[in-house]
């Protein structure tokens, strides 16, 4: 008999791993062509004994083409160890902020390219939203609890995941969505609900039973943690330039289309049985912002009622990028990239080795970009036609065609399948930041977080040459891409 309450498996599609020409990516075909221009250039005007001369030109270019340094083919780390060097030079790895010389109204005061965000207040819901000029984008965020997916049993976490899949797939059919970003973290409890709860429901008779759960209770409360997870939703100001016109133009308009959407997703939330609160207002991003930059005060800020609610204030004091790490005010971080999801079928709930790893703070970044059903429709029949071509190429030369090409081709075949069957298209990306007190916790953190990464069948690499704009993409909930 069949079990009707059996959990379904998924499975990802691979990362492409096909290049231009015969496997060869852009970077690669350029060092390669010169490589065979400077070996003929030789034999054709020096014979042989120029070409022996010329050897350390050639030999360092094929090198540069096909030699891997950290996963990267040699050639690819050039753009990087680039822009790394002239934002040295530059002195755009440091911030310092200017205590004397005031911030421009409305901005939130951040360091690096998101200073130039800006924040909106909308009358009607009193929510903020955050202006990317730059983008084009006005993002809102609101905050979702949840039970513990782990703890339910097999058939309601089957029947949640087909909710959250409607609820992404209402994203997909708006075409004014940027982007959505899922920020799940952790924070240092500071106690407060353990004590309400022991206020309103303890019986406090001065017994020995009750001082000793009220002792338990002081010394445990500010050691837990919490776990508070965020959606954000980014609008696309370009792609609803029509419609933000018709409501008045301007970040108003946009604020009243931002609005629809917003309306739109709270209710797809309730009917996946999530609980949504009220959008965020500018004390509570605030809140969010000072606590992501200077961990340490999170706890004290939770107690001190409305300190801290100051836009204006709640970017950084300090902050110092090396190559692989970043350090703000009271804490050291380094983001992680999610390079790989799992190859085989495994079944909802995979992160938890990861999500619930205890004794390390880290935020767990999901951002999901929505493709337009015409633009993933004609994405897919460019794949299927180049997967095709490089076959027949690959043939030609007598390559012989690898599982990697065909598993990723059978990928293609499934998404156009999946599209057909009226299921929407988001390219996923997912970041890991992690902070300690200390570089050496860091360090012990981030092989801490590798190994859990691995428990949930992920391949993470350490971002390098990035970490600042990585970090505001993955520890703050402002739909930041990377």
């Amino acid at each position: 008999m069949r079990d009707d309450y059996e959990l379904s498996p998924v499975k990802f599609s691979r990362v492409s791993r096909r290049g231009i020409l015969l496997g060869l990516t852009a970077p690669q075909l350029v060092t390669a062509s010169l490589a065979v221009a400077i070996i003929i250039g030789a034999l054709y005007f020096g014979g042989g004994e120029a070409l022996t001369w010329l050897s350390p030109a050639w030999a360092s270019v094929i090198a540069l083409t096909w030699v891997p340094i950290g996963g990267r083919r040699a050639v690819e780390w050039i753009p990087v160890t680039s822009h790394w060097a002239a934002r040295v030079a530059a002195k755009q790895t440091t911030f310092r902020k200017r205590l004397t010389k005031p911030r421009p109204a409305g901005t939130l005061a951040l360091p690096g390219d998101a200073a130039s965000l800006r924040m909106h207040l909308d009358p009607d819901t009193e929510a903020v939203m955050v202006h990317d000029p730059h983008s084009a984008t006005l993002t809102a965020l609101l905050e979702v609890s949840h039970p513990a997916f782990i703890l339910l049993d097999p058939g309601e976490q089957e029947r949640r995941v087909h909710a959250w899949g409607r609820v992404l797939a209402t994203t997909c059919r708006s075409n004014h969505i940027a982007r959505l970003q899922v920020l799940e973290r952790t924070l240092p409890d500071s106690g407060t609900g353990l004590s309400e709860w022991w206020s309103q429901h303890g019986h406090n008779d001065g017994s020995w039973v009750a001082g000793i759960y009220q002792e338990l209770i002081d010394r445990a409360g500010p050691a837990g943690e919490r776990h508070v997870t965020t959606i954000s939703l980014a609008l696309d100001m370009r792609a609803a330039s029509r419609a933000i016109r018709s409501a008045g133009g301007g970040i108003k308009g946009a604020a009243a289309v931002l609005r629809q959407e917003m309306t739109t997703l709270t209710s797809a939330l309730r009917t996946a049985d999530l609980r949504p609160s009220r959008w965020y207002g500018p004390g509570q991003l605030a809140i969010m912002l000072r606590s992501a930059y200077d961990p340490q005060v999170a706890s004290t800020l939770d107690r001190s009622g409305n300190l801290g609610h100051d836009l204006a204030t709640a970017g950084p004091v300090a902050v110092d990028e090396r190559w692989d790490k970043i350090r703000t005010d009271s804490a050291h971080h380094a983001v992680l990239w999610v390079s790989d999801w799992p190859r085989s079928q495994i079944y909802p709930g995979f992160l938890a080795p990861l999500l619930l790893s205890s004794g390390i703070r880290r935020s767990f970044t999901l951002l999901c970009d929505p493709v337009r059903s015409d633009q993933a429709a004609r994405s897919i029949r460019k794949l299927r036609t180049e997967y095709v071509s490089d076959a027949a190429q690959r043939a030609k030369a007598g390559q012989i065609e690898d599982a990697q090409q065909s598993a990723e081709y059978q990928d293609v075949l499934r998404q156009e399948s999946d599209m057909i069957s009226g299921h929407g298209v988001l390219r996923y990306t997912g970041l890991i930041t992690i902070s300690a007190n200390t570089e050496a916790e860091l360090d012990s953190a981030i092989a801490a977080t590798q190994q859990a990464a691995i428990q949930a069948s992920l391949e993470t690499r350490l971002l390098v040459g990035q970490q600042a704009s990585a970090f505001t993409a993955a520890a703050l909930p402002l739909c930041r891409g990377i």
